[in-house]
């Protein structure tokens, strides 16, 4: 089985739906033919060249760490990412204020320097396939959840709370992601 990302260039943050739209639009289209663009020699798997838009397959087994080298790519030239398989959108802005934070999923998604729309996305698909999510500051601090809502937040010491629905876990992930430590005084931690 084999997994898709597809990248391509625009100039202003899009939404999930237009991304979904524009990747099936593009694979009913023909491939293009002549020279690849040079992101395209980047990027790892299979890459297929679409008129303005890069298609990369790959297969299940190596999906999380091609993924990772996919979204680095894509970033590095101002690129976005479309992950069809989960439906998630990698904008190239707007960012969080932490240079180098990752996001990270029980799933096997890891994402440097993730969008906020991304974050805010990624955290709906909590489930039983994906059982956490976490925003990461490495050696400073993180903010992680998981199903049931369970808050934890680690800056020094580590602190719970459980809250009460997925808007409130995006707005304290937004909130955290922006450098606002709004969310503490929100919640009763423990």
């Amino acid at each position: 089985m084999s997994v898709e990302l597809m990248v391509w260039d625009e100039p202003t943050p899009i939404s999930r739906d237009q991304a979904r739209a524009t990747y099936l639009a593009v694979k009913k289209s023909e491939p293009a033919a002549g020279e690849a663009p040079a992101v395209a020699k980047e990027l790892p798997g299979v890459v297929t060249v679409y008129p303005g838009h890069v298609l990369v397959t790959m297969d299940l087994d190596t999906m999380d760490e091609m993924s990772g080298q996919v979204f680095t790519v894509a970033r590095a030239h101002g690129l976005v990412c479309y992950d069809p398989q989960r439906d998630l959108l990698h904008n190239v802005a707007p960012l969080g204020v932490y240079q180098g934070m990752q996001l990270h999923t029980g799933d096997g998604m890891i994402v440097h320097d993730p969008d906020l729309g991304l974050v805010h996305d990624v955290l709906a698909t909590l489930s039983a396939q994906n059982p956490f999510v976490a925003l990461v500051t490495f050696g400073r601090h993180f903010i992680q959840v998981s199903p049931g809502y369970e808050l934890e937040y680690k800056e020094g010491t580590l602190s719970r709370a459980v809250v009460g629905d997925l808007a409130d876990v995006q707005r304290a992930f937004h909130e955290y992601a922006i450098g606002d430590r709004a969310f503490l005084d929100r919640h009763e931690w423990v």
